[in-house]
């Protein structure tokens, strides 16, 4: 009998659940762990490893090459409007011109508490990572 593996750690659910399902449209079956419980308590996700993502150990290969390709296929594939009207920032990415863009918080937070203003913002249309002086 197979067991289960912790394959990936997350800081939200909604990553987690992400990849869970597209391993089970490519025949995957894996498990959240850990996800109840740091949404309830968020002060939990450091003692606990955050929330993990667990497979058989023998679609450890398959899961990671089937998530591998959706990073360098699909992930940026989805149709988004290139450009929103009244964004909330006055700027645009760099690389495509896309005014479709979000601050980055997470690396500015600590436990969920943002503890420096962030200057990291991410383009929701190419996934461009870059930095803008407010």
């Amino acid at each position: 009998m197979s067991e289960l593996i912790k394959f990936k750690f997350y800081e939200t659910a909604l990553q987690a659940n992400r990849d869970k399902q597209i391993l089970a449209e490519n025949g995957i079956n894996s498990f959240i762990a850990n996800e109840q419980l740091i949404q309830s308590d968020w002060l939990l996700s450091q003692a606990v490893g955050g929330i993990q993502l667990q497979v058989f150990e023998e679609d450890i290969e398959k899961a990671n090459q089937v998530l591998q390709d959706y990073k360098e296929n699909e992930e940026f594939s989805l149709e988004v409007e290139h450009t929103i009207e009244d964004p909330e920032f006055d700027f645009v990415c760099p690389k495509c011109g896309s005014n479709h863009i979000y601050r980055d918080d997470s690396a500015t937070s600590f436990f969920g508490v943002s503890i420096l203003k962030s200057h990291k913002f991410v383009c929701y249309y190419c996934g461009n990572e870059f930095t803008h002086k407010d």
